[in-house]
């Protein structure tokens, strides 16, 4: 009996680790869907498929810009402030993923952020995210967008 339980504690790593490996590859897909469509938000349906990741409640606390307390409210700041104007892309090497017990999931990593019709990427910036797992999907509840600075790699 010991040495099944033995084994069986060596095996725990192995899975922990392969939930781990998928919880990092559905994060970075959700990652990816979400800002393909923040990338295409001048076509409504991108941007209504963009604000169907928050939740009505969402709070989005960015560093320049202040503070929004929904959806509502920041879907109208990115249709003003970003759609048409800016892409983002995530910098390669940058994401995590942190599960939250009872909860969801916590995303954070580095973008930047390029001006549309030209190959500059001024902007840079640290994010996180809070993803509350509904059983049936997962919708962003806080975004924390911080340390905005000029990307001296300008790509």
């Amino acid at each position: 009996m010991k040495k099944l339980y033995l084994f069986a504690l060596l095996l725990m790593p192995l899975v922990s680790q392969a939930d781990v490996t998928d919880l990092q590859s559905k994060m970075m897909r959700l990652d990816t869907a979400l800002f393909d469509s923040f990338n295409h938000c001048n076509n409504p349906v991108q941007l209504a498929k963009h604000a169907s990741y928050f939740a009505e409640g969402v709070e989005f606390y960015h560093d320049n810009g202040g503070v929004t307390w929904d959806r509502n409210s920041m879907i109208a700041n990115t249709k003003q402030y970003a759609c048409g104007k800016y892409t983002r892309e995530l910098v390669s090497g940058t994401f995590e993923v942190f599960t939250i017990k009872d909860f969801g999931v916590m995303t954070k990593g580095t973008h930047i952020f390029c001006q549309n019709g030209g190959n500059k990427c001024d902007g840079k910036a640290d994010f996180v995210m809070l993803w509350h797992d509904l059983g049936d999907k997962l919708e962003i509840t806080r975004v924390l967008s911080y340390g905005h600075r000029s990307n001296m790699d300008n790509k």
